[in-house]
């Protein structure tokens, strides 16, 4: 099937993979050594994903994708990186990562970031709300990630969570665009992440929505500060970096930004995570924003997307303990 542009790409292929079930078109959309990083692992080669992607849609076959905004930046001829956020409903119907079929309903956000070479995905970064599907299924993200840690055979056998020890460096080299946009949205989280918490006031608008990890929707900037406040306070030392940034203007969209960045430090402050206890964290964010202004006010950040997996922040916790 042939699409006319990246954001029609990007919904198009996903479709045909998990909603039509063309697990086969994995063997032509995505290249042979493909590097898919997300934080529970780091996943080399088109085999490895097929096999997780059918082990998916047989835990939870029923799974749709909606796609919601596909934020993206030209890299160079023919080439291009998307930020892709979607919402996924599915039914936890056969046993699988999730334990025995419980027959929950489950909502739940994923943003990807993919590399896109012609027709042909060959690196890619994805963040999952396991958070969010935690809850549902009546667990803590804690209680979670000690079950996977059980499931897979021990502290000294299971799936490391992704950190820079053992990642693998994939084809795509770049940071993203100029634009001013996410110039803008860069900037205003890389303050927050350096304490300066003043900027929320100065930025958000007084309405802002945002989808947080956990499932969580909130309203107004009280919420923003408590959310990254309460992030940052379990990491208090820890290093941040902006790693991909991308600003669009579309005539249809608002004005809108998509990040990839990193934590990486020693749990020792309290906070989101409980009790510090030393343990070292690696945490990879991928993040949405869109502006816009009422009126003649200044354009302010309206709306929000973050996704983190606090289960594999949890299962460095635990297996550092």
């Amino acid at each position: 099937m042939t699409y006319p542009d990246i954001p029609s790409y990007i919904l198009g292929v996903t479709k045909e993979i998990w909603e039509d079930r063309g697990i086969s078109t994995l063997e032509r959309y995505y290249a042979p050594k493909i590097v898919v990083r997300s934080p529970a692992s780091v996943v080399v080669g088109n085999e490895g994903i097929m096999a997780a992607t059918m082990a998916t849609l047989h835990e939870l076959p029923n799974r749709q994708l909606y796609g919601e905004d596909v934020i993206w930046c030209e890299t160079d001829q023919d080439t291009a990186l998307s930020s892709h956020r979607l919402i996924c409903t599915a039914t936890h119907s056969a046993g699988g990562a999730y334990g025995e079929p419980t027959g929950r309903q489950l909502t739940y956000r994923i943003i990807a970031e993919c590399h896109v070479d012609g027709i042909v995905i060959d690196d890619e970064w994805l963040a999952r709300d396991q958070g969010a599907i935690a809850r549902q299924m009546s667990m803590t993200p804690k209680a979670y990630a000690q079950q996977l840690i059980n499931q897979e055979g021990g502290p000294d056998k299971c799936v490391r969570p992704y950190t820079p020890s053992n990642d693998v460096q994939g084809p795509y080299r770049g940071q993203g665009n100029n634009n001013a946009w996410g110039a803008r949205y860069a900037d205003g989280l890389t303050r927050i992440m350096g304490r300066d918490l003043s900027v929320i006031s100065e930025t958000y608008d007084r309405a802002v929505h945002l989808s947080l990890p956990g499932g969580e929707e909130a309203i107004g900037r009280e919420a923003a500060d408590r959310f990254w406040l309460g992030f940052r306070a379990s990491f208090p030392g820890a290093e941040f970096r902006i790693d991909h940034v991308i600003g669009r203007d579309d005539t249809t969209m608002p004005p809108r930004a998509a990040l990839r960045w990193s934590l990486h430090g020693s749990h020792e402050g309290w906070g989101m995570f409980g009790r510090p206890t030393g343990a070292e964290v690696f945490v990879m964010g991928l993040s949405h924003a869109e502006f816009g202004a009422l009126g003649v006010e200044e354009p302010r950040l309206r709306r929000e997307w973050v996704v983190i997996d606090e289960t594999a922040v949890w299962k460095q916790i635990l297996l550092a303990q």
